[in-house]
């Protein structure tokens, strides 16, 4: 109902709505993409990723229990602190890239909606009985907002919140006064739109989501779809999982090097990634490419005669056709023509991984 609340206000301002396949229900689009996409650029959108996971690992232990799970280093955080790491499996195959949020009791994680059921078991799993960690799904009773734009500071500074300017990637506060947060509890906004966007992301309880969308858009927030959040995805270059996270790839290929520290230790998949860097052994990486015509996911990438990768993500711009795929490292990468079928492509840069 609390959720439902939030999505009456987003519905009478246009927003169309699609289910995913895990069920959440998600704003597609309010009707305006043009004048949403033009405000990451010049202004602020604001974007609902309600349906993205929130994971909670709090007691004693929290620490050292993710730090050992996944490939960044846990054990350095301090409370307003945070960072972005990835889950893999204990051959180094990519689960998910997710955001730690360090509080004075707990670490929160924003993960992927259609990887959140996997991680909760993934991680109950490795939960022995002298660990002191306690894990609890707080999706379904909080919401998860993003400012994304240049003026997103500006905005943040109009409801009283100055604390985080000029601050480091997932840095964050807990706010308690209005207008940003009421009387039912705290709203924690962090450094970084999870894109290459600048912004903020807020995840606040859900019984103040719909006085929160409603405080943000009157401060001056351009309501934003998932449909402008999927094409900057993948025009920045964020790798998701189903496209760029699979069985089929490691950390280093998706090059999410900021994510990886290689001094800390044991961890689950630590032994492949660290001799992939060892000996120099990533065969292929993430880039993206510049399509003279529309292309599936999956179609084989080829110079000549010879395969070089295969394309993951796509889609349509105002500028025309963009994609992101894995290019075999010994074919080169920004500035090479490839072939797509009968299409063409040039592999470029990607801001999200650069």
């Amino acid at each position: 109902m609390l959720i439902q609340e939030l999505h009456d206000i987003q519905a009478a301002a246009g927003a169309t709505f699609a289910e995913l396949a895990t069920t959440e229900t998600v704003p597609i689009s309010f009707g305006n993409d043009a004048a949403a996409m033009a405000a990451t650029k010049q202004g602020v959108a604001l974007c609902d990723r309600t349906h993205w996971g929130r994971i909670q690992i709090s007691d004693s232990d929290r620490l050292r229990f993710l730090h050992n799970q996944s490939t960044n280093n846990f054990n350095i955080l301090k409370p307003g602190q945070g960072c972005d790491t990835v889950f893999v499996t204990s051959t180094a195959r990519t689960i998910d890239l997710a955001t730690a949020y360090a509080t004075e009791d707990a670490v929160i994680l924003l993960v992927s909606a259609n990887r959140r059921r996997q991680l909760l078991e993934l991680l109950d799993r490795y939960i022995f009985p002298m660990d002191r960690v306690e894990l609890t799904d707080i999706t379904d009773t909080t919401v998860a907002f993003s400012l994304l734009g240049p003026e997103s500071t500006q905005l943040l500074e109009k409801l009283g919140v100055t604390e985080l300017d000029n601050q480091s990637y997932a840095t964050h506060k807990s706010i308690k006064t209005p207008p940003l947060s009421a009387d039912e509890g705290e709203v924690r906004v962090a450094v970084g739109s999870g894109l290459a966007t600048p912004g903020y992301t807020l995840i606040a309880p859900a019984s103040d989501a719909a006085r929160l969308w409603t405080e943000l858009v009157k401060a001056g927030a351009v309501p934003m779809g998932d449909r402008i959040w999927e094409q900057l995805r993948i025009e920045q270059g964020r790798p998701a999982p189903d496209f760029e996270l699979t069985d089929d790839y490691n950390p280093l290929e998706a090059r999410l090097l900021h994510t990886i520290t290689y001094d800390k230790g044991c961890y689950i998949g630590q032994e492949t990634i660290a001799r992939l860097n060892t000996y120099q052994g990533v065969k292929q990486e993430l880039w993206g490419v510049q399509l003279s015509g529309p292309v599936e996911p999956g179609t084989v990438i080829t110079i000549g005669e010879e395969k070089v990768g295969k394309l993951t993500s796509f889609v349509k711009t105002e500028s025309g056709y963009f994609g992101l795929a894995y290019i075999r490292t010994k074919a080169g990468g920004e500035g090479l023509k490839v072939q797509l079928g009968e299409i063409a492509g040039e592999v470029v840069n990607l801001p999200y991984l650069s």
